[in-house]
Order: C-alpha cells, then sequence, then structure tokens
C-alpha cells in the first residue's frame, strides 16, 4: 500500500493554528496539574485554586455550550494533555491508596485491607483533592464525544491512547472499593475520611464506564479494541487452556493474536482525523512542543507518521471477499488477512458449543420411560447426591455433575447423537462419582474473580451501574440495520461468541444476572431491560445452552444465575406474545429450539432432583427416614424452589400461543407436571385456614407462690434476664414448596384448553395423556383447602372442566370412583344419659379434628317427643309452619332432635331448599343413605360474587373453637347437608328432566357425569358440583382401591366448605 500523505489542504509545516480562549486555558491548567502530580516544578495551593478554577469552568462549557465542545474535541492536544496528566496521577493514587505500583502484580507483595485503610486516611486530603480533579477531567472526557461527528473525537482519543488510561483508572477504581474494609474497628472519624474516598473512586468508575461508552458507540474498531483489553486477561486464560474438553479446546492465545490482526487490518481512521493528527504531528509533535509528540509504538501511529508501513485494510475496495484458510501459510497476519474473519479460532470454538440443533433436528426430546427412569434413578441416589453440610469427611457425599455423565449407549434412537455434540442428560443409576477436591466455596465465584469489569457489579447500586449494561449491550446485540463486514461477517455476533468464549465474559455474564436478583430489580427497570436484550443477543448466537451449562453450580438444582436467565428468556418470550415472530421463519424455528433444550433440562434434571427431594420429605413424612439424613438446607431449598418457579411461569407463557402449547403437548408435558403433583402431595402436609386453639392455652395458670415471687425480685445491681431466642427456623424437611400446585394446575388447564375459537371439548390428546399417567386423583387431592396453595381448588374446577367434556373414558372413571365411596358413620354406643360418644369429623381448612355427638334414637327417661318439639319450636318459631314428610327406612330420624348452643332463625328461602330436598327423599333415601358424603359447607363459586349460604332447618349452632362438642342426629345432619346442596343451581336428572328427581342419578356427582353433553355453562355449573363433591371423596375418608388399581390417599380435612375470601384474592381466569 502506498504511504499516506498529507491530505488536500494540510496547513504548512511551520504553520500552527490559533489556539481558542478555551483551549489556552484548558492547556495552561493540564500543565500546572501536571506539575502538580509529579512535584516538577513545584506547585503551590494558590496556583492549584487557579488550576480548579479553570477545569471546572472548561466542564461547565462542555456541558452546555456546543461550539465549545466540538472546538475541544478536535483539539489533538487536550487529548494528549488528558492522556498525560492521567498517566501522571494514577501512579500517585495508587501509592497513596493500595501500596507500591509494583505489588498490584504480586499477591506477595500487596498490603492488607488495614494497611490500605491506614494509608487513605492518612493521605485523606490529597486524594480528595486529586480524585475531585480527575473525576472533573473524565467528565470532560467524556462530553466531548457527544458531537455530531463522534468518529474523530473517537480517534482522536485513540491516538492519544487515552482508552490505555481509561483501563487503568477503572482497575485502580475497582482495586480501591472492591476491598473489604473493616470499618467497625475505625474510629468514627477515619471511618467517615475512608467512606468519602471510596465514594469518590466510585464516582470516578462510573465516569469511566459512561466515557468508555462513548467511546465505543457506533465504532467496530473501538469496540474491538475493548473487547480484547476487557476480556483477555492471561491468568483466566491460563485456567481455561487447563480446563481441556469443557471449553472445546479453545486457544486463547491463538484468539487474542488474531484479533489483533483484525484490529491493525481495520486501523485505518476517518480522514479527518487523519487531517488533524497530521497536522498535529508536523506543529508540534516534531518539535518536541508541549504537550510532546503522539506515540510510535501504536498499530494506528502510520495514520499520522509518513515512516511507518500501513499494514491496514484498503476500504476503498468495496469489493466481498471469500474467508480462505491456509493451513500451510507461515505468516500468521498473511493467514488472518486471507480469512478477512475476526478470529477462526473463535469461529471454530462456535461451531463445537453452539446448539447442536442449529442446522439440523439432531437431538429429540427424551421419552416419558427415560425421564421415568431418571426419577426413579434419581430417588435411590437422593441421600448420597449432596454435600451434607453437617457430615464428617467419611460421610460426605460427592458432587454429580450432569457434564461428567453421558447417556447410556442402550438408549434407542430417541437420545441419538451425532458429530460428538450433546445436551448432557444424568444418569442418576451410576454411582456417584467421589471427588474429594470439590471446594463448593469456588462453585459459588467467591475469591478472586478474573476479568477487568467483573467486580464491577459487586460495587455499584443499580443506577449507577447502567453505563456497564450498556456497554456489553452496545458491543453484541445484533440490532436491525448492522452492517456486515467484506467477509460477511456479523461482527456483533462475532464479539458476542467472544464473550462466551472467555473466562472473564463468562464470569461477568454471571455476575450481571446475579446483580438482579440480589437487588430484586422489577421487569420495568432500565436493569432489567438491559440485561433482557443481553440475553437475546446470546440467543441469537444459539449460545444460551452453552451459557446455561456454564452458569451451573455442581451443588445446587438450578443456580442463582440460571433462575435470573430463566425470569429473562421467560420475558423475552413474553414480548413475543405481543409482537409475534411469523411461524416457520429463522426467529420462530430459534425460538422453538430454545424452548425444547430448556424442557429437555426441566425433564432430565429439574424434576428428578426436585421429585428426590420430595420423596425424601415423604419418608421423613412417613418416619421411615430420620430428618437428620435429609441432604440439603432451607436455603439450598428456596434456591430449587425459585428455579422450579421459574421454570413452570416459562411454561405458563409458552402455553399462551398454539404453536407452543402444540409442542408441549407433543413433548407429554402432563407427564412431568403430574409427577411433580403427586410427589407433593406425598411430601406436603395440606396447611389449613385456622389452627384449633389448644384447650390448655386458655387454663388459667396457678397464682405464683411467695417463695418463688420473692426469688424472682432482682435487685437495682442484678443483670436484666436474657432476651427470648430467635424464632427457630423451619427444618429443611418441612418445605412446603408454596405455590408449585397452582402454577402447574394452571398450565394443565391450559393444555386441556380446545382449539382456539371453539368453547368445547376439551383437547382430546391432553386428556387421553392425563389417563393415562391416572392423573384423575391427582387432581381429586388438590380439592382439599390447602393455605400453602391457595385457589388450588378452583383450577381443579376448570381443569375437570375440560377434562370431561368430550371424554367418556373420563367420565366413567369418575363414575366407578362415586360407585365406591363409603358413606359416613356418625352412629356409636348410646351411653347412660342418652347420648352418643363424641365422633370426631374433619372440615376442610380447619386443623385437626371437631367432635360431633349424635344424639341416640331412644329418649332418655323423663323426655318425650313432644317436648323436643316444643324445644324446637321456641327456638326456631318458624319451623313450626314447615313439615317434613317422613322418610322410608329412617322413622328414627323423625323422633332425633338436635342439641343447640344458642338461639338462631331460619330464613324463608331455606324452607324453600328443604321443601325441595324432602320432595326428592322417598324416591332417593336409600341411595342417599349409602352415598351422601356431603358435609355441611357449600361449594366455592368461581363466577360472581356467592350467595349466602342456607340455613339448615333445625338449629345448628357451631361453638366456639375451644367448645369440645357439637351434637347432631343423623337425620338432621342429612336434612343439613341437602339444605346446602340445594344452594347450588338446579340439577336436572337425565331420566326425568326434573330437578332433584331420579333416585341414584340425584347424586351431585352422578348429575355432573351425566350431563356433560349439554350447555356449555350447564357443563360449569355441574363441574362446580364435581368438584365440590371430589373434594369430600379425597378427604375424610379411608383410603380406596380404583378400579385402574389406584388410590385416593386420605387428606387433612373434610369436605370443601364455603370460606370467607378476602376481596383481593380471586381466582384467575385469564387462561381461559
Amino acid at each position: 500500500m502506498a504511504t499516506p500523505a498529507a491530505p488536500e489542504g494540510a496547513a504548512p509545516a511551520d504553520h500552527r493554528p490559533a489556539l481558542t480562549v478555551e483551549e489556552l486555558c484548558f492547556a495552561s491548567a493540564m500543565s500546572c496539574f501536571e506539575g502538580w502530580l509529579k512535584m516538577d516544578p513545584a506547585i503551590g495551593p494558590r496556583t492549584m485554586s487557579y488550576v480548579t478554577k479553570f477545569i471546572s469552568r472548561t466542564l461547565e462549557k462542555t456541558h452546555n455550550l456546543k461550539e465549545v465542545r466540538e472546538t475541544l474535541s478536535r483539539s489533538v492536544e487536550v487529548w494528549v494533555w488528558l492522556t498525560k496528566s492521567f498517566a501522571a496521577a494514577l501512579p500517585s493514587l495508587t501509592t497513596r491508596s493500595i501500596g507500591p505500583l509494583q505489588s498490584l502484580n504480586d499477591p506477595e507483595k500487596g498490603i492488607t485491607p488495614q494497611e490500605s485503610t491506614a494509608l487513605i486516611t492518612k493521605n485523606y486530603t490529597s486524594l480528595k483533592e486529586d480524585l475531585q480533579l480527575l473525576i472533573k477531567l473524565m467528565h470532560i472526557a467524556r462530553n466531548l464525544l457527544v458531537v455530531p461527528e463522534p468518529e474523530i473525537p473517537q480517534d482522536l482519543c485513540a491516538a492519544a491512547q487515552f482508552d490505555k488510561m481509561l483501563y487503568q483508572t477503572i482497575t485502580l477504581c475497582v482495586n480501591v472499593t472492591s476491598k473489604a474494609y473493616d470499618g467497625d474497628i475505625l474510629e468514627e472519624t477515619a471511618r467517615h475520611k475512608l467512606s468519602e474516598i471510596t465514594e469518590l473512586y466510585k464516582k470516578l468508575l462510573i465516569t469511566c464506564l459512561q466515557q468508555a461508552h462513548n467511546w465505543i458507540a457506533k465504532n467496530d474498531r473501538n469496540k474491538m479494541s475493548f473487547w480484547c483489553a476487557v476480556l483477555f486477561d492471561d491468568e483466566s486464560g491460563e485456567e481455561q487452556q487447563d480446563a481441556g474438553a469443557q471449553f472445546a479446546d479453545f486457544r486463547p492465545d491463538v484468539a487474542k493474536m488474531e484479533v489483533h490482526n483484525w484490529i491493525e487490518r481495520n486501523s485505518r481512521m476517518c480522514d479527518k482525523a487523519r487531517q488533524l493528527l497530521i497536522d498535529y504531528q508536523r506543529n508540534l509533535g516534531s518539535r518536541g512542543s508541549p504537550p510532546g509528540s503522539l506515540p510510535e509504538n501504536s498499530v494506528l501511529s502510520w495514520n499520522w507518521m509518513p515512516h511507518v508501513r500501513p499494514r491496514a485494510d484498503d476500504i476503498g475496495e468495496e469489493t466481498k471477499i471469500t474467508p480462505q484458510w491456509k493451513e500451510d501459510e507461515q505468516d500468521k497476519f498473511e493467514q488472518d488477512r486471507l480469512y478477512g474473519r475476526v478470529s477462526r479460532e473463535v469461529d471454530t470454538w462456535w461451531l463445537k458449543v453452539r446448539d447442536p440443533n442449529y442446522d439440523e433436528w439432531i437431538i429429540s426430546m427424551p421419552s416419558v420411560e427415560k425421564a421415568h427412569q431418571l426419577i426413579e434413578g434419581c430417588k435411590l441416589s437422593s441421600l448420597n447426591r449432596y454435600p451434607h453440610s453437617f457430615r464428617n469427611e467419611d460421610q460426605e457425599g460427592s458432587v454429580h455433575s450432569a457434564e461428567d455423565v453421558q447417556l447410556p449407549e442402550h438408549q434407542g434412537p430417541e437420545g441419538e447423537i451425532r458429530d460428538d455434540r450433546h445436551y448432557n442428560l444424568p444418569d442418576y443409576n451410576d454411582d456417584m462419582i467421589e471427588d474429594e477436591d470439590a471446594d463448593d466455596d469456588e462453585s459459588y465465584g467467591e475469591g478472586p474473580m478474573s476479568g477487568l469489569l467483573t467486580e464491577v457489579p459487586n460495587i455499584l447500586d443499580p443506577k449507577q451501574i447502567e453505563a456497564l449494561h450498556m456497554i456489553v449491550k452496545s458491543c453484541i446485540l445484533d440490532s436491525a440495520g448492522i452492517s456486515l463486514s467484506r467477509a460477511g461477517e456479523n461482527l456483533q455476533k462475532t464479539r458476542c461468541r467472544m464473550f462466551l468464549s472467555l473466562e472473564c465474559g463468562r464470569s461477568l455474564l454471571r455476575e450481571i444476572l446475579v446483580f438482579i436478583a440480589v437487588w430484586e430489580k422489577s421487569e420495568q427497570s432500565l436493569i432489567f431491560q438491559l440485561t433482557t436484550q443481553i440475553v437475546e443477543a446470546i440467543h441469537h448466537s444459539a449460545l444460551i445452552p452453552f451459557a446455561w451449562q456454564s452458569l451451573r453450580i455442581p451443588k445446587d438444582i438450578i443456580s442463582p444465575a440460571q433462575t435470573v436467565l430463566l425470569r429473562l428468556v421467560n420475558n423475552m418470550f413474553r414480548t413475543r406474545l405481543q409482537d409475534p415472530i411469523q411461524p416457520g421463519s429463522k426467529g420462530h424455528l430459534r425460538d422453538i429450539k430454545l424452548l425444547q433444550f430448556l424442557y429437555i433440562q426441566f425433564r432430565t434434571r429439574i424434576v428428578p432432583e426436585c421429585t428426590a427431594l420430595m420423596h425424601l420429605q415423604a419418608q421423613i413424612r412417613n418416619e421411615t427416614c430420620d430428618p437428620v439424613d435429609f441432604p440439603v438446607d432451607s436455603w439450598d431449598m428456596e434456591r430449587a424452589k425459585d428455579g422450579l418457579q421459574q421454570f413452570l411461569d416459562l411454561l405458563m407463557t409458552v402455553n399462551e400461543p398454539i404453536e407452543w402449547r402444540t409442542c408441549l403437548i407433543q413433548w407429554e408435558a402432563v407427564f412431568d407436571l403430574l409427577v411433580l403433583l403427586k410427589s407433593l402431595e406425598s411430601a406436603v402436609p395440606k396447611k389449613p385456614m385456622v389452627d384449633l386453639p389448644d384447650r390448655s392455652a386458655h387454663r388459667r395458670p396457678p397464682p405464683p407462690h411467695d417463695d418463688d415471687r420473692e426469688s424472682h425480685d432482682y435487685d437495682s445491681a442484678d443483670p436484666p434476664p436474657p432476651p427470648p431466642p430467635p424464632p427457630i427456623q423451619e427444618h429443611a424437611h418441612k418445605f412446603p414448596w408454596a405455590g408449585i400446585k397452582g402454577q402447574i394446575l394452571h398450565i394443565i388447564a391450559g393444555l386441556l384448553q380446545p382449539e382456539a375459537g371453539r368453547s368445547g371439548p376439551g383437547n382430546p390428546v391432553v386428556q387421553k395423556q392425563i389417563l393415562q399417567h391416572n392423573g384423575i386423583i391427582s387432581l381429586l387431592n388438590c380439592c382439599v383447602y390447602d393455605d400453602h396453595n391457595r385457589f388450588a381448588r378452583e383450577r381443579v374446577q376448570i381443569c375437570l372442566k375440560w377434562l370431561m367434556d368430550g371424554s367418556a373414558e373420563a367420565n366413567k372413571v369418575l363414575h366407578d370412583l362415586v360407585a365406591v365411596s363409603p358413606p359416613p358413620n356418625l352412629q356409636s354406643a348410646p351411653d347412660a344419659s342418652g347420648l352418643t360418644q363424641p365422633v370426631p369429623l374433619r372440615v376442610d381448612g380447619i386443623a385437626g379434628e371437631v367432635k360431633v355427638r349424635v344424639k341416640s334414637n331412644n329418649a332418655p327417661p323423663g323426655s318425650s317427643p313432644s317436648s323436643s318439639a316444643q324445644q324446637q319450636q321456641q327456638h326456631h318459631p318458624s319451623a313450626a309452619h314447615q313439615q317434613y314428610p317422613p322418610r322410608p327406612s329412617s322413622a328414627a330420624s323423625n323422633e332425633s332432635g338436635i342439641t343447640t348452643n344458642s338461639n338462631t332463625s331460619t330464613s324463608s328461602s331455606t324452607h324453600d331448599h328443604d321443601h325441595l330436598s324432602s320432595q326428592a327423599a322417598p324416591s332417593a333415601s336409600n341411595n342417599n343413605k349409602n352415598n351422601n358424603t356431603h358435609t355441611h359447607q357449600p361449594p366455592a363459586r368461581v363466577h360472581g360474587p356467592a350467595p349466602p349460604p342456607p340455613t339448615p332447618p333445625s338449629a345448628l349452632t357451631l361453638p366456639s373453637l375451644a367448645s369440645p362438642l357439637i351434637s347432631v342426629s343423623p337425620s338432621d345432619y342429612e336434612r343439613f347437608t341437602k339444605a346446602y346442596m340445594n344452594a347450588l343451581p338446579p340439577l336436572h336428572s337425565a331420566a326425568t328432566g326434573v330437578p332433584g328427581v331420579g333416585g341414584h342419578l340425584n347424586h351431585p356427582m352422578m348429575q355432573a357425569v351425566r350431563n356433560h353433553g349439554g350447555r356449555p355453562e350447564d357443563l360449569f355449573k355441574d363441574i362446580l358440583t364435581l368438584a365440590d363433591e371430589a373434594a369430600r371423596l379425597a378427604i375424610g375418608q379411608p383410603p380406596f382401591v380404583s378400579p385402574s388399581g389406584s388410590g385416593i390417599g386420605s387428606g387433612s380435612g373434610s369436605g370443601s366448605g364455603s370460606r370467607q375470601r378476602d376481596a383481593e384474592e380471586t381466582e384467575e381466569e385469564d387462561f381461559m
């Protein structure tokens, strides 16, 4: 290439252009400031006051005056003075803050935080003055890049090597602010000084990040230079080379050389910047005039020095080139020039670690049978899978890493893997791999971290750190309108691949993700949106699978960084709902492949691991396992639950579009959801709405004895009694997994819903899958009230609605469940007083048992039916006008009464319902006697406010919770429950069409089963009744076996009662 010549219009060699007032003032101030820092010549405080005044005025003008900002930005002298000032200040600041410069690169010569604290407090005054000036100077450098033609000051900044000073300043700020200073041992004055200096360093760090962002904006060469400086760490490169196959044999040293060669090939500056640099070098640099010559050891120096041979590509040539790689080429620079792209090492690495399904479908979803094997294997090895915090060394279990175990050879075609690329699935049937050298602390990223920017998220708060996220986004996000290089390369994607190929980049990504979790940032915050765009850029390069594996922590089911990554992916998918991608497009196919990878992780790792923990909880609950053997603590359980919740949130999002929902149905997602549902049912007892108080707690304590009173009288000199101990944390084996059932039921309801635009029937494929995996029993068990999973019963109602609609097999299964349900038994042997023994009943939502005493059929001596009737009329005057016809085979019912605790009145609507139920009684008394398992509580309603529950025909007032007994006769108990059941919408019998008539068909469960072919609104009402009856069948009764061989386990309550709910706790219906 030709030697660069001065462009037309260049100034004569002996002519120096006139400087503006702002340039003269700023140059004079910078000259004095350099002398102040180097103490050559000695500068007094009066002169420094003028220096501070000139710098402050220059900063104010660059903020407010566009002309001054443009003038200073094109002045080479200004950039050279800025570089020299920081070059003089940084060694001085380092020595006064953290010790000599040579101690930075040698840990053995480094000083302790206590010694650094002493240095800072000793040099407090001078540090404060210098830091305040340097912050203003960095502000000026940042403002000079905000001009209409930013490429000119960007090139001048690079030519003066101010970017090198920028990196060194960031390093100093990180070293000072990241030290663990112990402020508790300092005096108040010293603590104040240390805090003030630390805050000044933080301000300088923030301004440096802002200047770096302005310097790389829309400038690919500067982006690559900055990326190369912050990512290629010599120490991390050596560790990465030792890692071996985990990083696909990536060679950081080779990649660094190739990136440097690309920067040199693209080192040509814009013409205006070259003109300014040539003028400066001719007029000042070559004569040695202040501020001095431009550096000659830069790859950019050929732009202003004619005698330097350029090796840059000719940007005037717009011909596209085809990358060629010549292995036999000895000259590395020439080899890279022929290749044309940034780095072949990075490209080769990306081809090995990207999503294996990038080009074609290679890996399919593991089958349900394989998933079942993983779950069972994980249960068997659950006690040995986690390092126990309180086990000794000989009992310590090893950490099982999914990356170290591959699929068995006999897995079959579904898991077939080609080209040595695979998603690593754990095999829990293998023996655990002992790794005594595993250090849990290292897995959490504690200790020194690699990379210039990795510590920044641990230093700054969300408002201060925005510039860092904007830098990463600017370097890697492939936004619309990005032009390709001559070799057809997307440089944004290349930098994204560099970001994850290097240990510094992966560490920075981990810290950025954890930053969101630590600060609990919402989805509307700028930090969350910027991080979502960073994840979007990684997704465009098909590297989320690799990032997911690199963020793993062996001792965790899912690491905090992985949990945040899932949340960001979920947010990314939600934006697709508002702005959908064309089905069949490249972007849509890329989303489907990402969803498949994440669901493979859900099926092969998350579900087996969580199920294993629930299995241990169930064993401890059944007293077949010792609680001390539970392998994890509550903190680990919380993180496992957070990760499981994020996975379920993602499934709830992708369950909405029909294309994604079809994938979940094809993958039989119902299987994994039902496995979790069954495991939760056996592992966690249901939490009641209220707990019955202990009657012994209401007893008055005995009066204190005189001796005791005297012994507790403290003298004024005696110390006060110790404070009460802190509340005991719930044991990990009692972890409730709150809210998980509600999410699972939400997803199942979405999978069951009919096709778009139709009101029914339910999805037949999902209906068949639920029946195949015996899911009806699991759904019915969720009808019992559980304060850990509120509104689970209402979600079950939606699931049953779509499950029964159009499925004769599901209706038959429910019919068989009703046929074998045992009736309640309220009869017991009477005592001498004529009252039966207390019968314990379980009420849904109330802990423990409520004892009910039933009156004997034989009246005690001295009492008569007439007196009993007069007593009833006295308590309920309106009851005298209501006559109940005698019931067949239950004459004793007419002779029994109810013992009450208080007087209540019965409304007229109650008698209407009772009259209706009494009319149906002659034809259905036998069946009702055998099948009635209702309690005295009505089912909850989903639509509209619930009507007030009807009052039973005879007075029945529940006593206070401390009261031991409720007395009720069998006949009135039957009328009582019928009155509540008749408060539901009328159910039309299939035989007669008359409400409440039809023999055994009058049973509420049978009404819902028989009338599934009616109108949708009628069907929905029947489903509400069905779910209410299912709750009564599932709780308070002994387990029974269904025709398919599966039983319903007894729950912790009985029935599905009417419960007063808060106004804000309303059922979600948006998925309908």
